[in-house]
């Protein structure tokens, strides 16, 4: 029964920031294509940005 909550809980997961920077820095395939990504997450790509009034 709690695999099966488990497994569910999966479908429904959204990945946090951290994670969705990690997964695109692991896309890198050279050192070049990997500087360049490094730059784009520290400038605050993956950030959420929150429009107030």
């Amino acid at each position: 029964m709690f695999a099966t909550l488990k497994r569910t809980a999966k479908m429904f997961h959204i990945p946090t920031a951290a994670e969705r920077e990690q997964a695109y820095i692991n896309d890198a395939v050279d050192r070049f294509d990997l500087e360049a990504r490094e730059r784009e997450v520290f400038k605050g790509r993956f950030h959420q940005r929150v429009v107030g009034f």
